[in-house]
């Protein structure tokens, strides 16, 4: 399980909004008790590729939240982007870029405007993919 605040939901939600047509992207950084993944920040980095299609983190901003965490104590537990046209699934691209089990990624569909939807994965070996229960709190 992995858990986010309602108020981080609404700062990716709102970002993500911003950003369209273009997918937006970013990096989640928490603690995990007990087996329990808790966000704690959510970081908003610049989708260098500027695409509706895919997205690639400025290494520049990736390196400055990296920063960031180890000043808060806090840990990597991966990464978020927004689909601004298709299901909160990870696409072929997704599967095939997404390389460490341990991470979660946060996917967030725009594709019907008026309902969004947020989902967690586990990616192992660029093909298995499983949801990962995602409490917003």
């Amino acid at each position: 399980m992995i858990t986010l605040k309602k108020a981080d939901y609404e700062k990716m939600l709102e970002y993500a909004k911003a950003n369209l047509p273009e997918e937006s992207c970013g990096l989640i950084a928490g603690k995990e008790y007990n087996g329990i993944k808790h966000i704690e920040e959510v970081y908003l980095l610049e989708n260098t590729d500027h695409s509706n299609e895919h997205f690639n983190i400025s290494p520049k901003d990736q390196l400055s939240a990296i920063k960031d965490m180890r000043a808060k104590g806090l840990v990597p537990l991966g990464n978020w982007h927004s689909h601004p046209e298709s299901p909160s699934r990870p696409s072929e691209e997704d599967k095939r870029l997404f390389f460490d089990s341990k991470a979660r990624y946060l996917i967030l569909s725009l594709m019907d405007r008026e309902t969004p939807v947020l989902n967690a994965f586990i990616v192992e070996n660029h093909t298995a993919v499983s949801r990962d229960e995602l409490k917003l709190i």
